[in-house]
């Protein structure tokens, strides 16, 4: 029996956060471009988020130098912030494949993110830790014993919540800072966590910079934390989440040359294999079969991105999809 339960009261404040944002999703919906890739719009997003997130952490590479790495370039700089993000680049390459619900994808995530970089990398932390503040604790995390029930029943309340994924995934970034499961790494895993999330729920989400977002208002981001525990209510922080969300997406801004990432995702889900419409379901994590069909699998067959392997018997219960060659 699911016991976990995270304590959140929302407000107006929230409320008009979400409704903006869900208003500017639904308008990218429309806007993009359904015929044309943008690597490069997803190349120079991922070094602002990866240069974003780790500067949050003290690393000293230039967005220039990150965006050099991203590129598969050679820079010169300390060793240990080039592993960094060397190690941040792997881990979101393969970050959008990952099971926002799965603790064993979450350990192998850390262990590439901090390979190299921390002792115990890929593990929970085995020691207890303190948050400090101008060289005073503000914040003892829970002991290492209890971490590992701890995420459990947090991912299973983030997988089984009807907030809407927008609030629950910051309110699971909230509580996994606040539980700090790893000897280092937890703002760099919880900020990925919550993409990975949102992304499941919305592709459009792996493009967005959130993090760069995070770094410009690094005190905010702490100021929030803080007030939360002391509130014992995380409403500040989903607040700062989700005002961070809505500035992203402004910047963002309409793109003419921008894939769907709907049709992106749905297409790498596919790969080289040959699916039915419940199994290419699975594989992107979605149960709502009708919104599938209209944002998904439609759009994609109509553009000749996709193919039936029955196409003169659409509706058959044998009907499989595969991505059609060039």
């Amino acid at each position: 029996m699911q016991k976990y339960q995270p304590v959140f009261i929302s407000d107006n404040t929230i409320l008009t956060l979400t409704a903006a944002i869900l208003e500017k999703l639904h308008a990218f919906s429309h806007q993009l471009n359904f015929n044309v890739a943008s690597p490069k719009l997803r190349r120079d997003n991922l070094a602002k988020t990866i240069q974003g997130s780790l500067a949050i952490e003290a690393n000293t590479l230039t967005l220039e130098q990150v965006t050099a790495l991203v590129n598969g370039k050679h820079i010169a700089g300390p060793n240990k912030d080039v592993l960094e993000v060397q190690n941040a680049i792997a881990s979101y390459q393969v970050l959008y494949s990952k099971n926002p619900y799965s603790m064993d994808d979450m350990l192998g995530l850390h262990g590439m993110l901090t390979k190299g970089l921390v002792a115990e990398s890929g593990i929970f932390r085995t020691g207890s830790v303190g948050v400090m503040k101008e060289q005073q604790v503000i914040h003892i995390a829970p002991p290492a014993s209890l971490v590992p029930h701890l995420i459990a029943d947090l991912l299973a309340w983030v997988k089984a919540s009807a907030y809407p994924m927008l609030i629950k995934s910051a309110i699971f970034h909230y509580e996994f800072e606040y539980i700090h499961p790893f000897s280092d790494g937890n703002g760099r895993m919880g900020r990925m966590w919550q993409t990975l999330l949102l992304s499941t729920w919305n592709p459009l989400f792996s493009y967005l910079a959130v993090e760069e977002i995070v770094k410009n208002r690094q005190q905010q981001y702490y100021d929030a934390i803080n007030a939360s525990t002391a509130m014992n209510n995380c409403a500040p922080f989903v607040t700062f989440m989700l005002s961070a969300i809505d500035q992203a997406l402004d910047e963002l801004g309409p793109s003419t040359d921008l894939l769907s990432p709907f049709l992106e995702k749905l297409l790498a889900s596919i790969g080289n294999r040959t699916l039915t419409a419940k199994e290419i379901m699975q594989a992107l994590h979605l149960a709502n079969r009708q919104s599938f069909m209209r944002v998904y699998l439609h759009p994609a067959l109509e553009l000749g991105l996709v193919e039936m392997t029955i196409p003169d018997k659409p509706n058959s219960r044998l009907q499989q999809y595969r991505v059609r060659s060039n």
